[in-house]
């Protein structure tokens, strides 16, 4: 995986993120440098470090799955991103108030990230190296929910659908491609 699609994955699996963030924004009178800050930070480092648990479950596990790897990655992408689609129209799941304690913020967190360790598992079964992933993760998973905090301060529910939408497409289109170049149908 070339740091562009690594670039694109990490777009993907920040929508999730990036669509709490603006109900997040939504709740908030005002928003300040500080709770967005609190927000992205909370989703940023979940969103890092789920991918790197995930990859330590599947490296430990790698040699008994090989044959079937690309396989493995394929449904999880597809099916992670087809959820992500699905929950897109599911109506009136998502908190909406200004709260950023930690008990809110961590069921958020852990509820926006656990796609994220389905692809940690799927770095693991394509023996990528973790530091970069998951650095690159955290950073635009931060940056994309401090835009959503204030995206959805001053835009309300516009995008949200789109943004999960957009997600879910982008991690199936990703589990199609990893599937077709380890069938030798494509090669990029």
């Amino acid at each position: 995986m070339g740091l562009i699609e690594l670039i694109i994955l990490s777009v993907g699996l920040a929508m999730d993120a990036f669509a709490v963030s603006i109900c997040k924004g939504l709740g908030m009178k005002k928003v300040t440098l500080k709770k967005a800050g609190i927000v992205g930070a909370y989703f940023g480092i979940f969103q890092a470090g789920m991918p790197l648990i995930g990859y330590l479950m599947g490296y430990r596990f790698q040699d008994k799955i090989k044959a079937i790897d690309h396989w493995i990655a394929f449904i999880l992408l597809v099916g992670i991103g087809i959820n992500m689609i699905k929950e897109a129209f599911d109506e009136g799941s998502e908190n909406r108030n200004d709260n950023v304690d930690i008990k809110t913020m961590l069921v958020l967190s852990i509820a926006t990230s656990i796609d994220a360790l389905a692809i940690g598992i799927t770095f693991a079964c394509l023996k990528m190296h973790i530091l970069i992933p998951v650095i690159t993760i955290g950073v635009i998973t931060f940056i994309i929910s401090v835009i959503g905090v204030k995206i959805g301060n001053r835009f309300g529910d516009k995008y949200e659908k789109k943004a999960e939408t957009m997600g879910g497409v982008i991690l199936i289109l990703l589990g199609t491609k990893i599937l077709l170049e380890h069938l030798g149908i494509i090669n990029f």
